[in-house]
């Protein structure tokens, strides 16, 4: 594709300056000189005195019983403080996933458990003084097994004489809802098209390994370091686990290095929690890759079974999706995530005649959980996929069948959920096939079906959520103030991710004080300290903690503005504030900066300039995004190129430009990987995981990026701040289906089982 500065752009008012001060300009991320410098202490980089080490010893079999453990060699080693077993820690059951007090969630995972199932489950631990002497302790424990029948296949756990992983056997959740009557309506339909589509286990791949330090006090209080995603799902996990009061368990979020999910579930922290308590030392646990693949989470695998019925003119009548997700060998979120994925189907397309069946089941493989898009990646591979077959039967061009049934701007849920919002998708699909020169490179793509090098495109939509209203609590509560000198504390449960939440709240509180951000401090949470946030989940960070901090922002701004307003003898909205002077319209001469009138507010007024506010969601409305993609495919090797794409996306109103363009690039990057490399690859034998390293495990690197331009959709109408939606997950969603529909247009075929690995391109050629 020619470059063209406009693909950068707004697709509103590519012509028209920015009005706003701070919001929608390009501010850098608040650390980035530290982390590029190296002045960021990660986790991995604490230390603290008399701290001890850990090292797992994870199980080799997929499923079995343990008879005995022999660890009297590893307790002999010098510097060995303990080893740990399901014989000496708590029989406490717990569900990873939950992050409010009261959540419902079957709870079937323990520290350590005398039945081992999955590869890579643990079964002891030891503490030592250094992590040379832990490591050895480990290969010196002794382990006898009896080993149980293992179950690999999602499908075949729901066979009647399935194993039982867990008892009850699988499903352990299913559900089914929708609107319309599906049954009379195929009846009526023209065409009818079925696909079975699935999609892998995935590794997050974050540069930083599952890492974290408790540390315990005289008072029995443990504190924890820990880079994760939700501080208060950890409290309430280690004050279960470790049968302590909230009061007694402080989490502190910590610098992280890339989560997608990964960091989401609390994996490790109980671990070191219930060491710390025991040992009565600081206690570090950090995994290397290999452990960190095997034994923390994944994303599910999904297998969906999709039938779409349509009408001569491309109108969808119905569609019936039926999905079965594999959760792995213990619970998580499995019933949320399946959730999930069904409400997505929905908020994307007008199909009045819809059902959405799920079954989430338990393998002996690596537990499931959080994976950036929250099952959004793999049921829009599922219908997508199908969506451009269903096209390709009725010969109609895919971005004008898409055209003719895309939700429009305020439609309503017809499964029930909260309304769309100023939905923007039409406009995502329509500038970005002209952006694209859709009509021209699929011509073109049609024209090349020889050769050794063939070139198709693709396009795929996709829909993601905004917080978690109409579904869960969700809710924040900041605190602002104004310091003496005119400077600013947040105090907020925000999580930084990396992707410039901390940067993105002084925006905003920077456009409504006209402030210098970088006069506005913000640190992470601290639940001793913090006030509640229900984390960094859900997409809801600038859409709802933006619109709190908004809120909060413009309380802090009204109480200066009453308090000036004596100072200056004047009424409160006669105050000017601006670039940090404030002063009466009556007075423009008799100007003081911020900091001199909060001295004289608190000298004068006797109050301080203090704001706190807990805002509640509102709304949810759907983020959208329309991916378009050109890629080559070698016949001979099977490999594929992606050469160009184009990704536009619904953000409502980009608080920061350069942030969201730098989450649409990582989405492509995860989403490109998704459709044609990435796979745990289970081995059906064993269990083993043969992805279990990134030599194994087989990531898009650079070399392997195509261009990736940008198109940005800012219409703004909905509640987040300036209209702000969100960017952080939907922004893999289109890639994978858009990658895979382009394959199918180059070679004539229907691939729909993730990743197109060159075996599979090959062996679908050969068919």
């Amino acid at each position: 594709m020619t470059e063209d500065k406009r693909m950068y752009g707004h697709a509103d008012d590519l012509a028209q300056p920015n009005e706003l001060k701070y919001v929608g300009h390009n501010v850098p991320l608040h650390d980035a000189v530290a982390k590029a410098t190296g002045k960021i202490q990660y986790t991995g980089d604490m230390e603290f005195p008399g701290m001890l080490y850990v090292k797992i010893l994870f199980s080799p079999l997929a499923h079995a019983r343990i008879k005995k453990i022999d660890a009297s060699a590893a307790l002999a080693l010098p510097g060995v403080v303990a080893v740990f077993t399901h014989a000496n820690t708590p029989e406490t059951l717990y569900n990873s996933q939950v992050w409010f007090a009261g959540q419902e969630a079957r709870a079937d995972e323990r520290l350590f458990c005398d039945t081992v199932r999955f590869v890579g489950d643990r079964v002891a631990a030891v503490v030592a003084t250094d992590k040379k002497t832990a490591a050895k302790a480990v290969s010196l424990i002794k382990v006898e097994y009896e080993v149980l029948p293992a179950l690999f296949d999602p499908e075949e756990a729901l066979t009647e004489n399935a194993i039982e992983i867990h008892p009850g056997g699988s499903p352990f959740f299913e559900k089914e809802f929708g609107c319309g009557i599906t049954s009379e309506t195929f009846n009526k339909a023209e065409l009818i098209v079925e696909d079975r589509v699935e999609t892998p286990k995935i590794h997050h791949a974050a540069m930083e390994t599952h890492v974290c330090i408790a540390i315990p006090d005289y008072s029995g209080k443990i504190t924890i370091y820990t880079p994760c995603q939700i501080l208060y799902s950890v409290r309430l996990v280690v004050a279960k686990v470790l049968r302590l009061p909230y009061n007694k368990v402080r989490i502190l979020k910590t610098p992280m290095g890339g989560s997608f999910g990964g960091k989401q579930e609390v994996t490790i922290e109980p671990l070191a929690a219930f060491f710390a308590q025991a040992t009565g030392k600081p206690v570090k646990i950090e995994y290397n890759r290999q452990e960190s693949i095997i034994s923390t989470r994944t994303r599910t695998r999904t297998i969906g079974y999709v039938r779409t019925a349509v009408d001569k003119n491309g109108k969808i009548l119905a569609r019936e999706v039926k999905a079965i997700v594999d959760t792995g060998a213990y619970t998580s979120n499995g019933s949320v995530v399946s959730m999930a994925m069904g409400k997505k189907i929905f908020r994307l397309y007008r199909i009045e005649n819809q059902v959405f069946r799920v079954q989430a089941v338990h393998t002996n493989t690596p537990v499931a959980g959080a994976a950036r898009g929250y099952g959004s990646p793999q049921i829009h591979a599922i219908t997508e996929i199908n969506l451009d077959h269903v096209a390709n039967r009725l010969g109609l061009d895919p971005v004008e069948f898409r055209l003719r049934n895309l939700v429009h701007p305020y439609d309503q849920d017809l499964s029930g959920g909260p309304s769309l919002g100023n939905a923007r998708i039409i406009d995502c699909v329509e500038e970005g096939a002209k952006l694209f020169r859709w009509q021209e490179r699929r011509a073109q793509a049609n024209g090349n079906g020889s050769g050794r090098f063939r070139r198709g495109v693709g396009m795929a939509c996709a829909t993601h959520s905004n917080g978690y209203f109409g579904a869960f609590q969700d809710f924040t509560t900041m605190t602002l103030r104004m310091l003496e000198d005119g400077s600013m504390i947040l105090n907020s449960g925000i999580h930084e991710l990396g992707c410039g939440t901390v940067t993105t709240m002084k925006q905003i509180i920077a456009e409504v004080i006209d402030i210098n951000p970088d006069r506005i401090e913000a640190p992470e949470g601290d639940t001793e300290t913090s006030p509640y946030d229900v984390g960094s989940q859900s997409s809801r960070v600038t859409h709802i903690c933006g619109a709190g901090a908004l809120k909060t922002a413009h309380k802090v701004k009204e109480i200066f503005q009453r308090e000036a307003a004596k100072i200056l003898g004047c009424e409160p909205e006669d105050v000017v504030m601006h670039a940090e002077i404030v002063w009466a319209k009556s007075k423009p001469e008799e100007k003081m900066t911020y900091g001199e009138m909060a001295r004289a507010i608190q000298r004068k007024n006797r109050m301080e300039i203090i704001a706190t506010e807990t805002y509640q969601a509102a709304d949810n409305p759907g983020s959208y995004g329309a991916n378009f993609v050109e890629v080559e495919v070698d016949t001979l090797t099977g490999l594929v190129r992606v050469i160009d794409l184009l990704a536009v996306h619904d953000v409502g109103k980009a608080i920061n430009p350069g942030f969201v363009k730098g989450q649409i690039y990582g989405g492509v990057q995860m989403g490109i990987g998704l459709a044609l490399s990435e796979d745990l690859r289970i081995d059906p034998k064993n269990g083993k995981v043969k992805g279990d390293s990134f030599a194994r495990y087989h990531l898009i690197n650079a070399p392997d990026m195509p261009l990736v331009n940008v198109l940005l959709i800012e219409k703004g109408g909905d509640l987040g701040p300036f209209g702000a939606k969100s960017i952080g997950e939907i922004a893999t969603c289109p890639t994978a289906p858009a990658v895979v529909n382009a394959v199918n247009q180059a070679l004539g075929t229907n691939l729909t089982t993730l990743p197109l690995t060159p075996e599979r391109i090959l062996a679908a050629l050969r068919e």
